[in-house]
């Protein structure tokens, strides 16, 4: 590849070390560019964190930056998922992955797993300097050649640092300090009033199940799937439990102090303080209390997400990931739109550059490609997305089924996944055209 003059490339900081940001490292590596740094608050990046799906249209992207057959070594293939009435009727099921077509797989990994292997992948391929945990953005500002100013401390130390890159990017999540820069008065996430239980369970395996499972009515879901193949007759199940606020509190509130209920984002509480909830909870030999009893713990959050913003780029800022368009926890669109996000990132970057349009157009094309569609799966989640089949089984069946078809067709089962695949381009004819973020790199003639 020729490369361009050294010196003339712009200046990239990226706000967040989770999968968006070091994805976007990644990808703007490969993309040919090299003055990269990536900042994250936390003191250190740990495998920590229960488990995510990453859909077929983001593993393709995953393996095109070399790292599927990493992460085959420490996540399951997902080969079916079922939806099931509270009542343990089965509304459907589906294959996933390469079962369904799709030249890629669907991934189930423990996030930790997957932001490990992302973070050593950054350190390998543009230096250990490249990511310099401890440090977290406290303003952003913008100096009068639009270049964005940007206000540093550090975790530990408390020193302050002022720098000024020629991009930033804010991958700092749902609380995004650099989205709050732009948009000043947000305020907090929205909350619908729900509450969300997450935890993982080592378990016997063929007490697990071998499918990714999705359960309940209009107002208490349960999510569960293994996280990786079977080892010495176990294996880790991650779960995925919510419930209303006030059906498990009698307040209309969450059990958080302070802000609405909302002041601990990550909070640790017994199992036992909804377990009694799932008692009964069997479907096709999965028993969800049974695995709950199992957990060696539990997270609280409150279902947040945030409204869909009119404009991610200011200038040469922009956001990407949860800190552009959370979105509630539906259709297994967290990480997986981080990760696209990232590539397509990249990739509008390096085209802009090469052409000659700069950072800023750059940013704007990339905003182009992917705000439309975010916000079109931002608000569908809104509605529950694919998984609204489990509210209309129970709307139209609350007492349980004897045969789905009378209850939800096949053909309107069918449409409701394709219109959710349709909204975010993750359909399989789409995915399979091949990663559309491969050309553009720096040096490289753009046809």
């Amino acid at each position: 590849m020729s490369r361009h003059v050294p010196g003339t490339e712009p200046r990239i900081l990226i706000a967040g070390g989770g999968i968006a940001g070091l994805t976007a490292a990644l990808s703007l590596h490969a993309a040919g560019f090299e003055e990269i740094t990536v900042i994250e608050a936390a003191r250190e990046i740990q495998p920590v964190g229960a488990g995510l799906n990453i859909m077929p249209n983001a593993v393709r992207e995953l393996d095109a930056l070399g790292l599927l057959e990493r992460l085959d070594t420490t996540a399951v293939r997902t080969r079916e998922l079922r939806y099931y009435h509270r009542s343990g009727g089965l509304i459907s099921r589906e294959p996933r992955g390469l079962g369904a077509g799709y030249s890629w797989p669907q991934l189930s990994v423990q996030r930790g797993d997957l932001q490990m292997a992302l973070a050593d992948a950054v350190r390998d391929r543009l230096g250990p300097h490249c990511l310099v945990p401890g440090v977290k953005v406290t303003a952003v500002g913008r100096i009068p050649d639009g270049s964005p100013r940007v206000e540093l401390r550090h975790r530990d130390e408390g020193a302050l640092a002022s720098l000024s890159p020629d991009v930033l990017i804010g991958a700092d999540g749902i609380r995004s300090v650099v989205r709050a820069a732009l948009n000043p008065g947000e305020g907090e996430p929205p909350w619908n009033g729900m509450l969300v239980w997450r935890g993982t369970t080592w378990m016997d395996a063929d007490r697990a199940g071998t499918f990714m499972l999705i359960a309940g009515d209009n107002r208490q879901k349960a999510v569960v799937y293994p996280m990786a193949e079977p080892a010495g007759g176990r294996v880790l199940v991650n779960w995925a439990l919510a419930m209303p606020a006030d059906a498990v509190t009698g307040t209309g509130r969450g059990t958080a102090e302070g802000d609405d209920g909302r002041g601990d984002w990550n909070r640790s509480v017994p199992v036992t303080k909804f377990l009694h909830h799932y008692e009964g909870w069997v479907f096709d030999g999965v028993d969800v209390a049974e695995i709950l009893r199992g957990a060696d713990s539990a997270y609280e959050y409150p279902m947040v997400d945030r409204e869909p913003l009119s404009r991610w780029t200011h200038g040469r800022t922009t956001l990407i990931g949860d800190a552009a368009h959370a979105m509630y926890p539906i259709g297994s669109n967290g990480a997986t739109q981080s990760i696209v996000d990232a590539r397509a990132l990249a990739h509008a970057l390096a085209r802009s550059v090469t052409g000659g349009g700069g950072p800023a157009e750059g940013l704007l094309a990339y905003e182009c490609d992917r705000r439309p569609a975010m916000t079109r799966l931002q608000l569908s989640n809104r509605q529950l997305g694919p998984e609204v089949v489990i509210s209309l089984a129970h709307e139209r069946a609350p007492g349980g089924f004897t045969d789905i078809d009378d209850v939800i067709p096949a053909a309107e089962l069918a449409a409701i996944a394709a219109r959710y695949a349709a909204a975010g381009a993750f359909d399989t004819l789409a995915v399979n055209q091949g990663s559309p973020y491969e050309a553009g790199q720096l040096g490289v003639p753009v046809v």
